[in-house]
Formats: structure tokens, C-alpha cells, sequence
């Protein structure tokens, strides 16, 4: 479950069906979560191989065009679709160079499969002779297509079979041919692994073009879900409107069968396909393969069940021999970053461990033997950008400004730590491949997203890319978030609130309180907001957010204590916030609310049904309600299996203390939700009914865990502030 970040879209439409609803008074909702209140951001820059030049797609979407870095001028156009010759498109989505940059891969009509996989038509253009092609004709819609380091071949999926275009001769080969919908998937992820494990390729080359490495997932053994499709209004199906269908999928729920996961190459001259066995007989999971410069030394990452220890291995892929390199042990769960981010290098690889009870990175050889420890300190390195070998420099995002900010800095050889982006506010950082160039993206409580090109060496601004001064000045008198501490069990904890903007100190006012609180999650933080919360604002309310236990940003021991037990101590530190708030001379202790999606909905329900629980009203959108109807990477991570922690499972669930609640429950859901299902809300509901509790209900039908398709979200908050407008009032 990765945090769902709320992108609100545009205006409203059909407001005469929203005002026959009697939501008219949330109209101006529009002000903030509709189109007007979105920072703008420059378009995707894509470096060449020195950084000397990037590219961009222009404004209709039609060329891309070649910019100087150094002075960010530009250079010329080197696609145009109105230039192409033999196949001629209205328009592109976007675009990937070759490796060695004569050719370009340019796609259109983009069609999501679940949150970051998708097919779409792909065109491989020659820059010199201006010819634009299918990428296959045989196979219409392509996935993942890779290009081979000397961009003669694109490997790609399609129905699940990984297939082979030889652009030389423009010839296409079927690498596996066992590909079969629910059964057998070549070189791509099964759900699990793209939701839980952020990766949507499972292929990679060899440096000298000569092996294509794939996993194969045999999800044959995995359970299938099935939830029903309608007809619906927005988005419509009109097959279903008189008989609804459903859409099947495997998900394997906590305890149940993973995808068996195995690792094959694939011989490019003699077309032979070697199956290669790793030694450890307890690895369930491989969420990372790739080759770290060498034909010989495909680097996999193996992890057990539990997510508690990581092994690496160099395999040759033509011999198939196997080493381990690399054993990396927790006590608790790895953090991700850990096998998700390591950096490969000539001679070294950097990973990100948590052994020092923060995150740091450390710098390995391929033998296997601890190099160097790069960083050190009480504080989280949260990303790393790279190594610049030219100045011998780590550049790396981390907490060490205190755990509300995000700061990029670099460290010198010698451990010199310098920040690039303000100690105070969130930046994070997009490198060249050579690391001599950088954009920079930095925002802060008053200061809306702004953009700008660094050259590495001098760190310089070339170029401000987007500075977004007139949504800055637009909003200039809106409230911003102000930060507290408090304590909760003697631990203390940060917040903001946000205030109307006629703030009255002498006047009393309800509170809803808001968090995500999902394990390595941060909601408090120096950074840019206008959205829900300020509407909420406007509206006579104050909003809080408090980061209880668990949450990310302040070390493991901070992050553990939740191992196991997920939701006692993140409703502990809920209600203690909320009782902070009640404290405060300025707030109505008889009207606070709480408020969360997806985990923030599943906490909600939690905090909800504690026995001193001081909430009015809650609502909860798309929440877990049992983690045992929850995907086996995620639920597993922090709590093992259900087999393993029965009644770690039975404490954790809001189901299980349905009984306790006493205050309004609103839930809202999405019936086609592939994440969180729909039933999470239905058990719940029943459960609530069994106990003679009443429980408020809004569906969605057709929508996922985002809720985002019609412009739903500005009814989603709008339909939240009246249930608090109702019962807080």
C-alpha cells in the first residue's frame, strides 16, 4: 500500500446534478481543489547520456524539442509529428530516446492496467531518416518495451509474452510463448509486485546486447478476486447496465499463495532460453534484477517472506553460476529503499540500510566487503540521487535539517556534508546521467513549487524552469500550516494545524483532525498545500495533523514500535492528539473530528474505536478493515502472516472493535477499488449492523482506490465537510 497522494482535478461538472443533491452551499469548493489551485510544473526533461543537452515535449504535444543545458537555450526540433514520414500521428505522450541516440521511442493512446502499468501504441522513430514505425504491427498494444544498450532491439510484453524487435532487419521474435492471462507472466509484474515492490519491468540487458534477462511470475496457485462491474454514469458500460459483469484478477490476500517467482535468460544469437536457480530455497520474493556494468554479473535481489533479510547475488547468466554477495537482516521489516534503490557503479554499489537505526548509505565492492560507511548521523537519508565521480561527491535527500523538512545536500570524500537546496521546506532532485547537471524542485509553507537547472560543478542556476509566482500571489493570504510538538506516552510527536484565515483566538472552534499514518509515511512536513484542508479553512474549521508512532523521518525505533501490532500505537498517539487539541483555549472539545484515506482510513476507524476515543464524527474513505483482506507484501511486511500472528491480526483490525464506536462513521468507497477492495467496507458494515450500530454509507461505483475519474474528489470532500458541518455543528 504506498501512499495515495490526492491530485485534485479541475472544475466541477455537472453542477446542476451536484445542487439537486443540496450541496450547493460547498460550491466554492471549486476554488481550491479545482484546476486554478494546481502548481504548475515544467514538462518531463530528458537528459542524453553527457547531460550536455535535455529534450522536451512542446506544448501540443506534437515535436520534441533539443535544449543546451548550460544555458537552457534551444537548439533545435528533432521530432516533429507533422515531419514524420510513413506513419503519421496527430499527436504523442510521450517519448525515450535509444542509448546511443538515433532513435527515438515515442507512444500514444496510454491505457492504464492497474496504478503504474500500462499498454500503449508504441513507434520507433529514426532521427536521420525521419521514419516513424509501429513497433509491432503483429501485436498492436506493447508493454514495457526496453531498449538494448546499443538501441538495435527493444524488448517488449505484450498478452504476457516477452517479444524481440531487431530494428536492423525489422524483424520481431517471441522470447517465451507460455504466457497466459492469470496463469504465466513473462517480463513483466504480477499486481503484488507492481503495488508493493513500485516496478513495472521485470527485464534487463546484458552491457554487451548479447542477454536479455526476464523473471517469470507463475501466479497459477494464486486466489483470483473478482469484484462486479456497472453501468454506471460516468465512464459508462452500457454491457452492464441491465446484468453487471466483473472484473477477475489474482490477489493474494495475507497468508494465502504468492506468484512463484523464477529467474531465466534468454540467449540473442542461438535464441536458448537458460533457467537459473538460486540456492536459497526460502526466497519468496526477487523485486529487483539488473546488470551492474559486466555480461557476468546480473545483480538479483532475493527476499524471504517476512521482508527481513535481502540477499544479493551476481549471477553469470551463460554459465548460471551463482554467488551471494551481499546479506542485509533487520529485526523488523527491511525498509524498501533497501533493495528498491541500490546504485550500481564500475567498481562499487551503494544501498540504503537501516543497521545503524537510521537510514545511511554504504558503499560495497562486488566481492562483497563493506567499502565505506557514506553517510552517518541521527537523521534519515530518505533518497539517493547518485555518485559524481568526476568530483568524488554523494549527492542524497535526507531528514538532517529535522524531520518536517527535506533537504538535497552532497558529501565530499573526506564526509563534508553541504546543503544544495534551503535547510527549512522540501526539495528533492533529478540528475544527468553523468551527474553534471540537476533540477531542482523546492516548496515550502509560503512557497509554492518552483523549478530550476543547476550545473553540478558550481551549483549555479542556469535556469529557472518555474516559479509559480502567480499562484503564490493568489493564495498569498490564505492560512499556512503552523508547526507543534506535543507529547503523547511521553513520546513527542510534530504537527501542524491550519487556521481560518480570520483566525478569532477568544472564539471556539471544531477541529478535524487528519492523518495518513501508515508505517514510513510523513504528512507533517515544510511544504507547499492548498487544497481540501484550506477549503475546510474557509469554512470555520482548523485542521490537524499530527505523525504518531510508526510514521517515517525519525529513525527505526520511532518506525518499529508499530511491528506486529499495526494501530495500537497509531490510535494511542491519534487520541492523545486529538485531546491535545481540546486542550487548546481556542478549540470545542465537543465538536473534533477524524479523517484518513486508505491507511488514513483504516487508522481512522481504529482511532474511532477506542474506548476514550473524543471524536464527534469520523470519516473514512477507501479504508483496510481486517489486514487479513489485505495483499500479502504490504500486511506481511509489518505483520507476518496470520498464521504466524493470530492475534496480532485480531488487535489490528477495526472490525474487531465495532463494538466500541461511538461516534457517526461515515465511509465512502469505490466499487472497482483493485487496491483496498470494496468488501473491506462491506465486513465492516456488517459487522457494525451485527453489533446494532448505525453506519453512514457513500459508493462510487465503477471508481478505484484514487476515486479521482468525473471530477469526483470535490464531491468526495464537499459530501466529508457536510457529514462534519451535520454532526459537529
Amino acid at each position: 500500500m504506498k501512499k495515495i497522494i490526492i491530485f485534485s482535478i479541475v472544475a466541477f461538472l455537472g453542477i446542476a446534478k451536484l445542487s439537486a443533491l443540496g450541496i450547493d452551499d460547498y460550491r466554492d469548493i471549486d476554488i481550491y481543489m479545482g484546476s486554478g489551485k494546481n502548481a504548475a510544473s515544467p514538462k518531463q526533461m530528458k537528459f542524453d547520456k553527457d547531460g550536455a543537452y535535455y529534450y522536451q515535449l512542446d506544448d501540443k504535444s506534437q515535436a520534441i524539442v533539443k535544449y543546451e543545458t548550460r544555458t537552457g537555450k534551444e537548439v533545435e526540433t528533432v521530432f516533429d509529428v507533422n515531419r514524420a514520414r510513413e506513419s503519421k500521428l496527430e499527436s504523442i505522450a510521450g517519448f525515450q530516446f535509444s542509448p546511443e541516440g538515433s532513435k527515438i521511442l515515442v507512444w500514444r493512446n496510454h491505457q492504464s492496467i492497474y496504478r503504474r502499468s500500462s499498454t500503449a501504441e508504441y513507434f520507433v522513430y529514426e532521427i536521420r531518416s525521419r521514419l516513424l514505425r509501429p513497433l509491432s504491427t503483429d501485436h498492436p498494444r506493447q508493454q514495457s518495451p526496453l531498449f538494448s544498450p546499443d538501441g538495435r532491439m527493444i524488448a517488449f510484453v505484450s498478452d504476457n509474452n516477452i517479444y524481440l524487435k531487431k530494428l536492423d532487419y525489422w524483424t520481431e521474435i517471441a522470447v517465451t510463448t507460455d504466457g497466459k492471462k492469470n496463469k504465466i507472466i513473462n517480463g513483466v509484474p504480477d499486481w503484488t509486485y507492481e503495488e508493493e515492490f513500485s516496478t513495472t519491468c521485470s527485464m534487463t540487458w546484458s552491457p554487451e546486447n548479447e542477454t536479455l534477462c526476464y523473471l517469470k511470475y507463475n501466479e497459477s496457485d494464486v486466489p483470483m478476486f473478482s469484484f462486479p462491474l456497472y453501468g454506471g454514469n460516468c465512464n459508462k458500460n452500457p454491457e452492464y447496465e441491465l446484468y453487471p459483469g466483473s472484473f477477475s484478477y489474482k490477489y493474494p490476500v495475507a497468508g494465502k499463495p504468492n506468484s512463484i517467482v523464477t529467474l531465466h535468460s534468454y540467449d540473442i544469437d542461438n535464441r536458448k532460453t537458460k533457467n537459473i536457480e538460486l540456492p536459497d530455497k526460502k526466497i519468496e520474493y526477487i523485486p529487483r534484477i539488473q546488470f551492474a556494468y559486466s555480461a557476468d554479473r546480473l545483480i538479483v535481489a532475493a527476499l524471504n517472506r517476512a521482508q527481513t533479510r535481502l540477499e544479493l547475488y551476481s549471477v553469470n547468466p551463460k554459465s548460471t553460476i551463482v554467488k551471494s554477495i551481499l546479506v542485509e537482516e533487520y529485526k523488523a521489516w527491511l525498509n524498501p529503499a533497501t533493495y528498491e534503490d541500490i546504485k550500481f557503479y564500475p567498481d562499487f554499489f551503494v544501498i540504503i540500510s537501516s543497521r545503524s537505526g537510521f537510514d545511511h548509505l554504504y558503499r560495497y565492492s562486488y566481492a562483497g566487503s563493506l567499502l565505506s560507511q557514506i553517510t552517518s548521523g541521527d537523521f534519515d537519508v530518505t533518497a539517493f540521487y547518485g555518485y559524481d565521480s568526476s568530483r568524488e561527491q554523494y549527492f542524497f535527500q535526507s531528514t538532517i535539517n529535522g524531520a518536517i523538512n527535506k533537504t538535497v545536500s552532497k558529501i565530499d570524500k573526506k564526509g563534508k556534508i553541504t546543503d544544495v537546496s534551503p535547510k527549512e521546506g522540501s526539495a528533492s532532485a533529478s540528475f544527468s546521467p553523468d551527474m553534471a547537471f540537476y533540477t531542482l524542485r523546492y516548496s515550502s509553507t509560503t512557497t509554492p513549487p518552483t523549478y530550476s537547472l543547476y550545473a553540478t560543478n558550481s551549483e549555479k542556476e542556469i535556469k529557472v524552469l518555474e516559479a509559480n509566482e502567480s499562484l503564490k500571489n493568489k493564495f498569498a493570504k490564505e492560512p499556512k500550516r503552523e508547526f507543534f510538538t506535543m507529547k503523547s506516552d511521553g513520546v513527542e510527536l510534530n504537527g501542524y494545524m491550519v487556521k481560518p484565515a480570520d483566525f478569532n483566538p477568544s472564539r471556539k472552534y471544531p477541529v478535524v483532525m487528519y492523518q495518513y499514518s501508515g508505517p514510513g509515511s510523513q504528512q507533517v512536513l515544510n511544504e507547499w498545500n492548498i487544497g481540501w484542508m484550506t477549503y475546510y479553512a474557509s469554512r470555520g474549521y482548523i485542521v490537524i495533523c499530527v505523525d504518531g508512532r510508526g510514521t517515517g523521518g525519525r529513525g527505526r525505533a520511532f518506525m518499529d514500535v508499530v511491528y506486529k501490532k499495526l494501530g495500537y500505537y497509531e490510535s494511542i498517539d491519534q487520541v492523545n492528539a486529538a485531546k491535545y487539541a481540546a486542550s487548546l483555549p481556542y478549540v470545542d472539545s465537543n465538536r473534533i473530528g477524524i479523517h484518513g484515506w486508505s491507511y488514513g482510513g483504516y487508522e481512522t476507524l481504529m482511532a474511532a474505536s477506542q474506548a476514550n476515543a473524543p471524536y464527534a464524527a469520523a470519516v473514512a474513505v477507501a479504508p483496510v478493515t481486517d489486514w487479513r483482506f489485505y495483499d500479502t507484501v504490504y500486511a506481511e511486511r509489518y505483520m507476518l502472516t496470520p498464521q504466524e500472528n493470530e492475534e496480532g491480526y485480531e488487535i489490528s483490525a477495526p472490525i474487531s472493535y465495532v463494538k466500541n464506536v461511538k461516534c457517526p462513521i461515515l465511509i465512502m468507497s469505490g466499487t472497482a477499488d483493485d487496491n483496498v477492495h470494496y468488501s473491506n467496507t462491506v465486513e465492516y458494515i456488517s459487522a457494525m449492523e451485527s453489533a446494532g450500530k448505525w453506519i453512514d454509507l457513500l459508493v462510487f461505483p465503477n471508481m478505484n482506490h484514487s476515486i479521482n475519474d468525473c471530477n469526483a474528489q470535490p464531491l468526495v470532500y464537499a459530501r466529508m465537510l457536510n457529514y462534519f458541518d451535520k454532526n459537529m455543528r
